[in-house]
């Protein structure tokens, strides 16, 4: 049986995926092993990528070619999806004691700067549908930890549930993302633009992994 394009973007990049989740951070955030300071700080580091998400896709979808009309239709649901979510990070570090403001002014980590620079320039010198590699890396792992993990540090650190809005929202919540976004990238059949997808993910796989190791 011939494999999905989704089942190949799986299968290669495995070894960056495994590499993410092996991160300790990650692990210790499973186990419910992490201090206040390192989730506000991990909520940091998620505002400077995530402020990016929207701004992304309206690029991405303003370089679509007009014989991709319905992959552009399908950006503007995501827009609608993701618009003001650095926000909601914001008020989970209120909610956590934390200086939101302070986040707000603050310069990333250099593996979230890297990663930030390295999108933006795939998706305005390159190839805008590239894109889809970092949805798969984000969406994906949000899906495989955020809830769990997000239970885990609520019940040790004895936070509120509105300090875990971010956690919370791209959970399991966020299932019907995922199979959104394997309907769309089962749609893209250009073998380059496959291609490109799989190399933007496996580069992001490594940068956020490199995120959360700077982090513990």
């Amino acid at each position: 049986m011939t494999k999905t394009f989704f089942q190949r973007l799986q299968q290669e990049t495995a070894a960056e995926r495994d590499y993410l989740l092996a991160s300790p951070l990650i692990t210790a955030a499973l186990q419910g092993d992490i201090t206040l300071e390192e989730y506000v700080a991990f909520l940091g580091q998620a505002y400077h990528h995530v402020k990016h998400t929207t701004p992304l896709l309206m690029a991405v979808g303003s370089r679509i070619p007009e014989s991709a009309e319905w992959l552009r239709d399908r950006i503007a649901h995501y827009i609608e999806e993701e618009v003001g979510h650095q926000e909601w990070i914001l008020n989970d570090i209120t909610n956590c004691g934390g200086d939101a403001e302070a986040v707000r002014r603050a310069t990333p980590l250099l593996p979230v700067e890297l990663m930030i620079s390295f999108i933006w320039d795939f998706v305005s010198r390159r190839n805008p549908v590239g894109f889809f590699g970092m949805v798969y890396v984000l969406e994906g792992t949000s899906v495989n930890v955020a809830t769990h993990a997000a239970d885990k540090i609520r019940n040790k650190l004895g936070l509120p549930k509105n300090a875990f809005s971010y956690l919370y929202s791209h959970g399991s919540l966020d299932l019907e993302h995922i199979d959104f976004f394997e309907n769309i990238v089962n749609r893209i059949d250009d073998p380059k633009d496959q291609a490109d997808i799989i190399h933007v993910a496996r580069i992001i796989f490594r940068l956020y992994a490199d995120m959360f190791r700077a982090l513990k």
